[in-house]
């Protein structure tokens, strides 16, 4: 079995915790075997990281030299577009024109952030005396960046990008469900000449691997997009270290349908808002509001176009739906649409697994429309994650904002 090394501070090598696989969600097939750190490789990542941002020869470039640096990883993505969106589709399942999106956009937020490097600037705060005081932005230190699932390569560019920016060196530990991207990143960057030690990808699970890196203590801070118990317990760590931290958590985004919409721009709207990416993420509008005055013919068309959105392969450029990230999730997102149907709620459309042969093996799901609960329902409430949307009439805006 060939086992896929990680980078550790410019290094690519065998780790020393269990490798784990990576599976195809539209077919559930191993498609790698990825290496995993163990806590002797994350030391190593966070003693040369902490080497290499002190190194003169990266500490002390100009902001454009920095600049550079993020320019050519830029342009690299950019090169490999395909091969990274791709690689992504099957890792993760998205359909292959999102993935191509998110592939762009990771290389546009490494132009947005070399731009910042090269155009922030520092203060000459108010005088008190007979001096000169300014105020100058200092790298912080080693940066863990966790990453989920649902949107590899676009994350992990969010937030390696604007930590190399100011001068810091980053670890990243991808999700467990979906690592392969963050190693072509490390692939890019060391290509593009990052100096090593400035950049590790650190494969494993959040509860080991994620979890050491959040407790180490020569880590200066985490950002992290995930749920949100995990957010609770970074913070609870972060507290204890008294260090900074990011958190991009669960949501719950409503949209809202007035009667003097235009109806065909707000089904395109609420339709992208809740089934791109299968529903999973974290902005997906899984509550739509809908002023009564329109909400019976509203409705229609949206069961309408729900139905008729395509099921598929990722890799086919027709597909609108593709497979969700594993069958333990597709399992709780299904529990959901019970758990609406015990509350009291009518199921519209989908709701299940399709039985068609080309689909049998992935973790597919039709995608849910529910009527019938109030805004207080656990349905409501809690973050489903998946293509499951609950439509809720409203009067007038006034009682909407009351709830």
């Amino acid at each position: 079995m060939t086992v896929l090394p990680l980078y550790l501070a410019g290094t690519w090598k065998t780790g020393g915790g269990a490798p784990l696989e990576t599976r195809n969600p539209a077919s559930n097939e191993v498609i790698a075997t990825v290496s995993t750190a163990s806590q002797e490789d994350i030391d190593e990542a966070v003693s040369r990281g902490r080497s290499a941002m002190q190194d003169p020869s990266w500490r002390n470039l100009l902001p454009h030299q920095r600049a550079a640096h993020l320019h050519r990883i830029a342009a690299l993505i950019e090169r490999d577009a395909e091969k990274l969106a791709q690689l992504q589709r099957q890792d993760n399942g998205k359909p292959i024109l999102e993935t191509r999106a998110l592939v762009a956009s990771a290389a546009g937020t490494f132009r947005f952030f070399a731009a910042a490097c090269e155009t922030l600037e520092g203060d000459v705060t108010p005088p008190r005396g007979n001096y000169v005081s300014l105020c100058l932005h200092e790298p912080l230190g080693v940066i863990v960046a966790i990453t989920r699932w649902n949107s590899p390569i676009a994350s992990e560019a969010q937030k390696v990008a604007p930590a190399l920016a100011a001068g810091n060196a980053v670890i990243v530990k991808p999700s467990e469900f979906s690592p392969l991207l963050a190693l072509e990143l490390a692939r890019i960057a060391e290509e593009a000449g990052l100096p090593a030690g400035l950049l590790s990808v650190l494969p494993g699970t959040g509860a080991m691997t994620g979890a050491a890196l959040v407790a180490h203590p020569g880590v200066a801070k985490v950002t992290s997009t995930g749920g949100t118990a995990t957010g609770r317990a970074i913070g609870h760590v972060a507290a204890e270290k008294i260090m900074p931290v990011s958190l991009e958590l669960g949501g719950k985004s409503p949209n809202i349908v007035f009667a003097d919409c235009d109806i065909d721009q707000a089904l395109n709207g609420v339709l992208f808002g809740i089934f791109s990416s299968q529903g999973q993420s974290c902005i997906a509008g899984s509550r739509i509001f809908i002023e009564r005055a329109i909400y019976a013919r509203f409705v229609e068309r949206l069961v309408d176009r729900t139905r008729a959105l395509r099921i598929g392969d990722p890799a086919s450029e027709r597909t609108q739906i593709g497979p969700l990230i594993t069958r333990q999730h597709r399992n709780k997102v299904e529990g959901y649409v019970r758990l609406a149907r015990e509350e009291g709620g009518r199921l519209l459309c989908g709701g299940y697994q399709p039985d068609e042969a080309a689909l049998r093996d992935g973790n597919y799901f039709a995608p849910a429309l529910i009527e019938g609960l109030n805004n207080r329902s656990r349905t409501a409430q809690e973050e489903i994650f998946g293509p499951v949307a609950l439509l809720l009439p409203f009067d007038n805006e006034g009682a909407l904002v009351a709830g």
